[in-house]
């Protein structure tokens, strides 16, 4: 600490985790070049890797497949890493992630039906962790699909005594438990990654969405995006869903962005879609007629560029996309700061 504030010393001894979860110091990478630059400004970074994002939307939107996509990534980057699976929706099953690429032994289930229930639960591991020598743990990511989904004792006592009070209680359980939960993965550097339903707010001029659950998520997490979708073709089979992504929350980037991201069936998230338009509106590539005018001068249809992504995004194009994208998500003085490191 440098300047006027120097008489105050070095406040990591007064809380010597004044550093570690104040600040993103890693960040997991999504799957998706395009969707990591929405997240955190660079296509080399992604979710932040001691925070919590939030994946909102209405029903059927494909946020559990969405969010196994990156669960899938996760685990394919780090091999001795780890997935606790807090499941309210009775609706995953061990098959549905080996079917989708994941191994089901390395994903730990935990069905939870209250708030309490997933809060004890997620506290507990977290002093496991804690009480773990850092030499041995291994790299975590939290999942909980879906807080919306979440009673509380006092509803489920409720509705076992024939009472149709309506409980006034769950949404400060939920600050309360997402309170001690962001401070806990922030001291421990774990992800975690949250989906809720949206409903439409009622009573406002313009059409808005709305968090279930109260405001305790919205003030919890860094990013909230929100998904809608649309089927994605091959002819007339169906092979993914494109995926809408709207930034509605983020302390890292700029707010009310969006994305677009396939997620294929067999694949999960695919890396390169949405780099080709994000490069031709930064003339890194050009658009002549129906192609694409690649540096060199060649010209190529998107779909040949996205069949073989890896040797049309060589090392110095994804650069130029990744110095584009901090021009596009990242605020002025965050952008500054990344061009400031990457000089050092």
């Amino acid at each position: 600490m440098n300047g006027t504030f120097d008489f105050l010393g070095d406040l990591s001894k007064v809380n010597p985790f004044v550093d570690q979860y104040a600040d993103v110091t890693s960040y997991t990478d999504t799957g998706s070049y395009i969707l990591n630059a929405l997240l955190s400004g660079s296509i080399y970074k992604g979710l932040p890797g001691n925070k919590v994002t939030a994946l909102a939307g209405e029903s059927a939107t494909g946020k559990t497949f969405f969010l196994m996509g990156i669960v899938r990534q996760f685990l394919t980057d780090n091999p001795t890493g780890g997935v606790i699976f807090f499941e309210s929706e009775s609706a995953i099953t061990s098959a549905m992630f080996d079917e989708r690429g994941i191994d089901s032994r390395r994903v730990t289930m935990l069905p939870v039906s209250t708030v309490e229930e997933f809060r004890t639960q997620a506290m507990v591991i977290l002093k496991r962790v804690e009480e773990t020598p850092e030499s041995d743990r291994h790299p975590l990511l939290f999942c909980l699909d879906s807080l919306g989904q979440l009673s509380t004792s006092k509803e489920v006592s409720d509705v076992t005594s024939g009472s149709d009070k309506r409980d006034m209680t769950r949404a400060p359980m939920i600050k309360g438990a997402f309170r001690v939960l962001t401070i806990a993965l922030g001291k421990l550097g774990i992800p975690m990654i949250v989906t809720n339903h949206t409903y439409d707010s009622i009573g406002s001029m313009y059409p808005t969405k709305e968090l279930a659950g109260g405001s305790g998520l919205k003030y919890s997490a860094d990013s909230i995006v929100f998904l809608s979708k649309r089927k994605e073709k091959d002819g007339t089979d169906v092979i993914g869903n494109v995926i809408h992504c709207r930034n509605y929350k983020s302390r890292l980037t700029k707010e009310n962005k969006m994305v677009d991201v396939i997620l294929r069936y067999d694949t999960g998230l695919d890396r390169y879609y949405g780099l080709i338009d994000l490069a031709v509106e930064h003339k890194i590539f050009n658009k002549v007629s129906t192609r694409i005018e690649l540096p060199d001068g060649t010209k190529k249809f998107a779909k040949e560029i996205l069949k073989d992504p890896e040797r049309y995004f060589t090392k110095d194009i994804l650069d130029k996309i990744d110095e584009a994208c901090q021009k596009e998500f990242l605020y002025g003085s965050a952008m500054k700061e990344n061009e400031d490191v990457g000089e050092g």
